[in-house]
């Protein structure tokens, strides 16, 4: 079934040349992926006649439109993508597919795949956790966190319950 845009914003990722790569590897990450439809480039157009313009795709319902642009931009991490997850295995599971083949980690969470875009891994808790009324609670999470590249729930859980004194 090709996709239909329905939502109001749909992000554009400007690719230089590999936007089917690309989306072909998010296939292979993302388990609820769907590619739609396809646009060329034509006569007299900045890519040779016939190569890929643009692609629709869906990643776990979230519409993009991936665009061979040329050279001229490149991804920065201004703007990322956060991929909530609910277990340390899922954490695991998207921090190596992303990472794997020239992906780049980074700290708190944070990585860049092959192509360059930035992720961020984290677990669905995380929100609740950061948001807390508690500053100490907060903290001490927020601590933990920034010690970490990928991130370890089981630290980030113990580090939101302890005590400021058993955390010390």
């Amino acid at each position: 079934m090709p996709i239909i845009n329905k939502q109001k914003i749909t992000p554009c990722l400007w690719f230089d040349s590999n936007a089917w790569d690309a989306v072909t590897f998010y296939t292979t990450v993302f388990k609820n992926v769907e590619k739609g439809k396809i646009s060329y480039y034509g006569e007299d157009m900045p890519l040779p006649q016939g190569s890929v313009l643009t692609i629709q795709f869906q990643i776990e319902g979230q519409e993009f439109l991936a665009l061979n642009g040329g050279p001229a931009f490149e991804f920065t991490e201004a703007v990322s993508f956060t991929i909530n997850c609910d277990t340390q295995d899922e954490i695991d599971y998207y921090w190596n597919k992303l990472t794997q083949d020239g992906g780049q980690e980074s700290q708190c969470g944070w990585l860049k795949d092959k192509f360059g875009l930035s992720w961020q891994v984290v677990p669905t808790i995380m929100s609740e956790m950061i948001t807390d009324t508690d500053s100490e609670k907060v903290s001490r999470v927020m601590q933990k966190m920034m010690t970490m590249n990928k991130l370890n729930l089981k630290a980030l859980e113990d580090a939101y319950s302890e005590t400021s004194k058993q955390f010390n």
